[in-house]
């Protein structure tokens, strides 16, 4: 039995290619994934106390950290973890280190950004650690590229360390430079062929985990009304814009899971990468609208909403519509599927205009969320005239 026990948690993880089809997102990484819960509530928080150019900037920035932090830990879980005990261990670390992270979440632009880089530092580290096991159940040039990821996260630890000892604002500065260099690294790797057949591949609970994330960010929108609701007076006013700031919020819901929500990505990287770095912009620009709707309650009874709230809440939905644009675009394939994305895909990128335009209108809160609530509105027409016409409603009954 002790032999048994110790196999548990000193079992190899899977090696690349041992993909378990059918598999579901199991109970620890649902729990892995609302522990994130509380670093976006601190990102949030930070951009709903200042929403101004240099405050986006610094979300973003910060967001984008903490998505490829997210991405890491759950790819590696997708392709090689295990329902054992040395799986569950190395979550319950990753999980301990991102409660400390989101202690430090909130002022990391400022304050708190040395704490928050050593922490993020002790994240990459685990997280490479783990890669770096794969490598050695691996074998040949595919142990050679496991390692390659490896090391490549050692040394992101090491950029990240560095920048801990820097002033504010350039350590912000190489943040956004580590971001960047992040995301083109993956349109790289994601363009070779042998990256893809080592597998990274669009399972059904890779799925699952990114349509987690996304409600997760969801909860912000929420959040964010029920804040900004407590902010104000209770007035009849004030309750009728959180209702509309809510139906928002619903709308990024429904459109996401009826367009592109359980779909998978063709078979094949360059889909596959575009799949997965197009949730950056929807899950950032979702939690940027939860920091929005704060602003949006609370001034509902100034006669012209402050444009900063406008514009940012325009913004995100606008980037929400055209990197659900890029989705699509990942997973569509066959003449006939084209066919029906084709109509939807140019009514979105409409609405993403139309929602631009609609920002520096001078109208009260109400007003401009009861227009950005129309907009998606004829979005989710369009899209449920098409799927009906193509026989594929209700929304997911086409879905791999």
């Amino acid at each position: 039995m002790i032999a048994d026990f110790r196999r548990w948690f000193w079992t190899r993880p899977r090696a690349h290619g041992e993909t378990i089809e059918g598999r579901r997102v199991s109970n620890i990484e649902l729990l892995y994934d609302l522990i994130y819960v509380a670093v976006i509530a601190q990102s949030t928080a930070a951009l709903g106390n200042n929403l101004t150019a240099s405050g986006l900037a610094d979300f973003v920035v910060v967001f984008t950290l903490t998505w490829i932090g997210w991405v890491n830990g759950s790819l590696y879980l997708e392709l090689h973890g295990r329902e054992d005990g040395r799986t569950r261990s190395y979550v319950f670390l990753q999980m301990a280190i991102l409660c400390l992270l989101a202690v430090f979440t909130q002022h990391a632009a400022s304050d708190t950004g040395m704490q928050f880089a050593l922490a993020y530092v002790c994240f990459l580290l685990v997280v490479g650690w783990l890669f770096y096991t794969v490598r050695r159940v691996d074998e040949g040039p595919v142990a050679r590229i496991t390692g390659t990821y490896a090391v490549g996260l050692f040394l992101s630890a090491a950029v990240i360390l560095v920048s801990a000892f820097l002033a504010p604002d350039a350590r912000l500065i190489v943040w956004a430079a580590f971001d960047i260099l992040w995301i083109l690294a993956t349109i790289l790797l994601g363009a070779r062929p042998r990256s893809y057949s080592i597998g990274v591949a669009p399972t059904q609970s890779m799925v699952e985990r990114f349509d987690t994330f996304t409600l997760i960010v969801l909860g912000e929108v929420v959040v964010g009304v029920v804040a900004g609701m407590i902010a104000a007076p209770q007035d009849l006013l004030t309750i009728a814009t959180g209702v509309l700031a809510l139906v928002i919020g619903l709308g990024f819901w429904w459109i996401y899971f009826d367009i592109v929500g359980g779909r998978r990505a063709r078979r094949n990287g360059r889909a596959v990468t575009a799949w997965i770095l197009a949730h950056l912009p929807i899950t950032l620009a979702i939690a940027a609208a939860g920091a929005a709707m704060v602003s949006l309650v609370k001034d509902s009874a100034a006669s012209v909403l402050p444009a900063g709230t406008a514009w940012l809440l325009a913004a995100a939905i606008a980037t929400v519509l055209v990197a659900e644009i890029v989705v699509v675009l990942a997973f569509v394939e066959g003449v006939p599927e084209r066919r029906v994305y084709r109509p939807l895909l140019l009514a979105m990128a409409v609405a993403a205009t139309v929602v631009l335009a609609a920002a520096p209108l001078p109208l009260p809160a109400w007003a401009l969320a009861l227009v950005l609530n129309t907009i998606l509105l004829a979005v989710w027409f369009v899209a449920a005239g098409r799927f009906m016409r193509a026989g594929s409603w209700p929304p997911g009954s086409a879905a791999d």
